[in-house]
């Protein structure tokens, strides 16, 4: 993109301890230095907030491809953070108390002049299994309660349902009950803590053993031209690559594009630049705001720069002449 060289920041958890090969915010740090960009680094405890001006710990970042020395970290310095063009929000779930707060103090950056990526206020409205219910038209059948007899009452009527929390990723603490588990009840007990926590029950979707949980990724509202196809294990139910799956790209299909039709335009409004639908059997079952992941497995399988194409969104957004 022609002008001056944009500055990045990006708030992630400890970049030493990322997986290089397979991390979608070193795809895209890379793709910002590929363009000349200044890069500054932040961890969560780097923000804080003083008389209302948002600020950080920053240390310079420059990174490589190479998976046995992926960066190098300057000396952090306090930085207005409404001074620089874009900040990357990447810190991964969970989604709790402390994350929140960080998103105040981002909206703050935002209002001082950052663009924002994702919007702290979709982080804070876009909870990843709840968003869902706004694209019904998109969705298996699916229950959010706290009352574990409407469960019950949800697993007779479906005969096999997959049940989990509302603040998870990576597939942790996801159970698939049939009709007649004796172990339903410990499961509702345990999601709902005996009835006081929501969560979630969905109606199961046996298309994960064949074609898997596809994640179909969203640049500034449009859909990335190919999915990854996550296939469970023979030994798993879970079609996360956290829990083992296996990734395996394919095409975009019809039925993605009617689902990116439908969710697309609406988070672009919102300001949620890069987005992952959790797809299986053509149902959209999560919408990931927080830190979507698959970038890397797709460029090597499509030789695709989604990163890249991420980073032409932001420099759109920065200029928007």
């Amino acid at each position: 993109m022609p002008g001056k060289p944009l500055s990045i920041a990006v708030v992630m958890d400890p970049i030493e301890a990322i997986k290089p090969k397979k991390d979608t915010t070193l795809a895209m740090l890379l793709a910002a230095r590929k363009r000349g960009w200044s890069v500054a680094y932040l961890e969560l405890g780097d923000l804080w907030l003083r008389d209302g001006v948002a600020m950080g710990r920053a240390h310079p970042l420059d990174v490589r491809e190479d998976e046995r020395a992926w960066f190098t970290r300057g000396e952090p310095a306090p930085t207005r953070l409404g001074d620089f063009d874009a900040i990357l929000m990447r810190k991964d779930p969970p989604f709790d108390t402390e994350y929140i707060y960080a998103t105040y103090i981002l909206e703050r950056a935002e209002m001082q002049g950052a663009l924002v990526v994702n919007r702290p206020q979709g982080l804070r409205d876009m909870n990843e299994k709840v968003y869902t219910a706004w694209f019904p038209q998109c969705c298996a059948p699916t229950l959010i309660t706290r009352d574990m007899a409407a469960m019950h009452a949800f697993l007779r009527e479906h005969g096999r349902i997959v049940c989990k929390p509302l603040h998870g990723m990576g597939g942790r603490s996801i159970f698939v009950i049939e009709l007649g588990d004796k172990n339903a009840n410990v499961v509702f007990e345990t999601l709902t803590d005996y009835g006081a926590r929501y969560a979630i029950v969905q109606r199961y979707l046996p298309d994960i053993v064949t074609t898997g949980d596809s994640r179909v990724i969203l640049v500034d509202g449009e859909p990335v031209p190919y999915v990854l196809a996550r296939i469970p294990t023979d030994a798993d139910n879970r079609g996360n690559l956290a829990a083992g799956a296996k990734g395996v790209g394919r095409p975009l299909n019809d039925r993605d594009r009617w689902l990116a039709g439908q969710i697309g335009p609406a988070l672009r409004e919102r300001g949620m630049l890069f987005v992952g639908l959790d797809v299986i059997g053509g149902f959209v079952t999560e919408i990931n705001v927080t830190s979507p992941t698959g970038v890397r497995e797709l460029d090597r399988q499509f030789g695709t720069d989604i990163a890249g194409t991420l980073m032409d969104a932001i420099a759109r957004r920065c200029r928007p002449d």
